[in-house]
Parts: C-alpha cells; structure tokens; sequence
C-alpha cells in the first residue's frame, strides 16, 4: 500500500514538471516571437545632406552569413526619408553587420560609406566594404577581409586603395580645383558645327 501511494505521488510530481516545463516552454516562445528582429537595420544621415543611408541584412537569412543592402534616399521629407529611392547595392557578408561609418578612404576629403562586418566564428574576423556615394550614383571601391578582430578596417582599406592606386606623387587638389574640375566633368557641350 506504501509502494503504490509513493508511486502515485511519484506520477503527480512528473506530471507537475511535465506541465510546468511545457508552461515555461510555451513562454519563451511568445518572449522570444514578440522580441524585435535582431538583424542590423539601420538609417543614417548623410552628413550636411539631407539624403538618408540605409543598410540592412538581408531578409530571412541567417545573422551569421547572407548578404546585406545599402540604400540612398533623397531624405527630403522630414516624415518620410526614406520615400525617395537613390541608389542601392546588394553584398555578400560572412558574418554580421557590426557598425557603419562616414570615412574617407581614398584620400579625395571626401567621406566614404563604409560597411563593417564580424565573421561569428571563434576568429572574430573581421571585414569591411567602402562605397562612393557622389551626386546621386553609389559606386562599391574596395573591400579588405579576414583582418584579426582587434585590426582596424578603415586604415586597412586606406592601405589597400593607397597601393591600387600606386602612391601619389602628385599634390592633392584644393577643394576650389576639385569643384572647377567637377563642374568642368559634369558641364554638357554643344557641338557646334
């Protein structure tokens, strides 16, 4: 009579787990389907613009591998900055997107998007994009990757476009010469005949 009543209070106890596990089971799943997505999607301002940059990774893909946008919008409305569709660029990433900065890398004093990316593995490597956004065109210019984690990815892509680019031997141009030789690259000429 002892042996069946433990054994009774045996089951009730297992079911009690039982269904406290599947209580806290059911939970986290509204915790966890409830919590925002955790991919990187964010916008920045362009600075002394008012265009909008947005970079996001991609949709439905694993935070560890996929690919990541860049988008540029006009930024004109205060409301909507993002109703007004630029330009934009897909990439790959092995890893995920841990930051964007403004910088220049190509030596023109001109800032440069540049999109950093950290491979999730036990390396922590790390990889960054730079992309030239110049009077309504986005054009990609150079990526360096695999760099050790404490490395910094903004001096290495210096690096790396200072050597494509053979060392200057030429002075850099005054912001005056640059918007004369700009306004001169973008005048459109009449042929006369």
């Amino acid at each position: 009579m002892l042996k069946a009543r433990v054994n009774k209070l045996l089951r009730l106890n297992l079911m009690k787990t039982s269904i406290i596990a599947s209580f806290g089971l059911l939970l986290t799943s509204f915790v966890y389907g409830s919590e925002e997505n955790l991919r990187f999607v964010k916008k920045f301002q362009i600075s002394g613009s008012a265009e909008v940059v947005v970079v996001a990774e991609g949709d439905f893909e694993p935070r560890s591998t996929g690919s990541y946008s860049l988008r540029v919008y006009g930024g004109t409305s205060k409301k909507f900055p993002t109703d007004n569709f630029i330009a934009g660029l897909v990439r790959p990433r092995n890893g995920i997107v841990e930051g964007v900065r403004f910088d220049d890398v190509d030596d023109d004093d001109q800032p440069e998007i540049v999109v950093i990316v950290r491979a999730v593995g036990s390396g922590g490597y790390v990889s960054a994009d730079a992309f030239r956004y110049r009077t309504r065109s986005l054009e990609y210019i150079a990526s360096v990757s695999e760099l050790d984690k404490k490395a910094d990815p903004i001096q290495a892509l210096r690096d790396k476009i200072k050597v494509s680019n053979g060392t200057r031997s030429s002075p850099r141009l005054s912001s005056a010469a640059r918007v004369i030789l700009t306004s001169v690259r973008d005048a459109s000429f009449t042929l006369l005949d």
